[in-house]
């Protein structure tokens, strides 16, 4: 029973459990998983390489952000961060509970598991005790 505005999410694996999320939570679940790629590493660093190198290196009427301070810059950069900062946190949040549910999952299937073995071990030793009751019924009356 999801609200109009809620979905169920993958946490990124076939396997892994689904967490419910708002629409807001799972823009920061994909940030959070796109954050940490290369393909983001690289694009802010070419974002960075290119303003600073065009700033330092263009001629004096097309620089917009003026060297040393790039003051500009800094001010983007760091409101980059303060907005990642926190989704990345929402995502790691959501992250966090799919992984509770696996761990939850995993537990209940080592319980079954831990009884069927238990049972298998008691079903082995029923068969075990009929073949020595068996050995010991059969062998007196094969050397008479």
């Amino acid at each position: 029973m999801t609200k109009s505005n809620e979905r169920i999410v993958k946490n990124g694996e076939a396997d892994s459990p689904k967490v419910r999320a708002t629409p807001l939570n799972r823009l920061a679940l994909w940030i959070t998983q796109h954050v940490g790629s290369m393909g983001f590493f690289l694009a802010i660093f070419g974002w960075t390489a290119v303003w600073l190198l065009w700033n330092v290196f263009a001629p004096k009427s097309a620089r917009f952000d003026p060297y040393p301070g790039f003051v500009l810059w800094l001010f983007i950069s760091n409101m980059i961060q303060l907005f990642l900062m926190p989704l990345i946190m929402i995502g790691q949040n959501l992250q966090g509970r799919g992984a509770e549910e696996r761990a939850k999952n995993d537990y209940k299937v080592n319980r079954k598991a831990e009884a069927e073995i238990q049972e298998m071990k008691t079903q082995l030793a029923l068969i075990l005790t009929r073949l020595d009751e068996m050995k010991a019924g059969v062998l007196p009356s094969s050397h008479s």
